[in-house]
């Protein structure tokens, strides 16, 4: 009996104001902040890699994703001829995907490597 006076003395919504707004704001700023530091960067990433991926040419030395350095000796659309070592004059050369390879090498880091 005593409550029901200090129930009808309160405001109606007087806890709540402004609450309504906050958690979608928060939201975006969470998602924005993603965007910035995480989803943009990797994208700039895959779009610098597949540029130098597709002006890759004969004599460029790579190094794959598997750790192979090579010179590039053939080329084609989706794969790639790697001159790897010289065993008794002749080149070693194994085959990869183009999409193995990480990066794109100075001239003559096989040179300096040997």
């Amino acid at each position: 009996m005593f409550l029901i006076p200090d129930a009808l003395a309160q405001t109606p919504g007087a806890a709540g104001d402004g609450g309504g707004m906050l958690p979608l704001v928060f939201i975006v700023v969470m998602f924005g902040v993603f965007y910035f530091l995480l989803i943009r960067p990797q994208a700039k990433r895959q779009k610098e890699l597949k540029a130098m991926i597709e002006q890759l040419g004969k004599g460029d030395e790579v190094v794959t994703t598997g750790g192979l350095i090579g010179k590039i000796t053939d080329i084609s659309d989706q794969y790639l001829t790697l001159q790897i070592a010289t065993v008794g004059g002749q080149p070693v050369t194994v085959s990869v995907q183009r999409s193995s390879v990480a990066t794109l090498l100075p001239k003559g880091t096989m040179k300096s490597a040997a």
